[in-house]
Formats: C-alpha cells, structure tokens, sequence
C-alpha cells in the first residue's frame, strides 16, 4: 500500500520512515503543485505549490495506516503553518495526502482525537487532501541523511531528530 506524507524537509521525513517497522521503500518528492515534473529549485522557490513528500510503500500486514500516522505527527510540527524549523514556505506545509476514502477518514479521525486530547498547544494546522500526481525527486535526495551524514543540515537537524524517534519507537 502507499501512504504520502508531507512533514517538512523530506531528507528529515524520509530517514525516520527509512527506520519505521513495514515500511518497503520510501521516495521523496513532490507532490499538489501545478506544473509538470517539478525540480527542486522550482519546487524550493515557491512557486509551484508543490509540497516536499515523502512516498511510502508499506506492507499493511506488518504495519496499519494509523502507526504512520503516529509517527509522522510524532515527528514534525503540525501546528506552524508553512514551516518547520528554519523551512520555511508552502513546500514545507503538513498534509497527509490520501490514496483511498479509508486513509482520509482515518487520518480526519486521528487529527480529531489529537485535537480533543489537546496533545499539542496549539490548534493543528495538517491538511488532508486526495494524493495527487506524485513526482520523484532528483536522485542526490534518495537516502540522503544516510549518503550524507556529514552535512552541517544532516548533522544538526536530521540526527537529533532521528536519535529521539529511534530512542521512542525502538
């Protein structure tokens, strides 16, 4: 089964889902923006609509659509609008896009019960939208905490992220 995500930075997203139990492949890319086949400066400039993704293809057997989605609001800010961290712009926005009316219900559900639990302080701001034409990122993004962790972005922001979530979910 597929599963998309948008959490932010996809080097971020796409390490933590790299390390998630039943996940077969993650690929990151862009996904609800208006023009075909995307690059990534147009995609970091704003003005594509374009959001960064990462694409999951996951064995439902050995996981369901709702662990994901503990991890991934587990792990990204779905309360700042446009942003996370220092990422700023629409490219950065929360959404789960859906590939089925099941993934939709279950997603406007768990963002429900987040919101009535009041697990965050401020209200969540995580849209919901049908998947769309999903396009693949250049081939340097394809693993690239994992080719890159020397990189001052890699080192600073994806490994502090990624040694919590192991520390929670391991």
């Amino acid at each position: 089964m597929k599963a998309t995500f948008g959490g932010g930075c996809f080097w971020c997203t796409e390490v933590i889902f790299q390390n998630t139990e039943g996940i077969r492949s993650v690929l990151p890319g862009y996904m609800g923006g208006k023009r075909d086949n995307p690059t990534y400066k147009e995609v970091c400039n704003g003005g594509t609509d374009h959001v960064e993704v990462v694409q999951l293809d996951f064995d439902e057997h050995k996981v369901d659509f709702n662990t994901l989605l503990k991890v991934f609001f587990k792990t990204h800010d779905p309360t700042t609008l446009n942003r996370q961290g220092n990422d700023v712009g629409t490219q950065y926005r929360s959404v789960v896009f859906y590939h089925d009316e099941s993934q939709k219900e279950t997603a406007e559900r768990f963002i429900a019960e987040l919101e009535k639990q009041a697990v965050f302080s401020k209200p969540i701001v995580t849209a919901v939208e049908p998947a769309e034409t999903f396009w693949e990122a250049e081939d340097y993004h394809h693993d690239y905490f994992n080719q890159n962790p020397g990189n001052p972005y890699c080192a600073a922001v994806i490994a502090p992220k990624l040694q919590k979530f192991l520390k929670e979910y391991r």
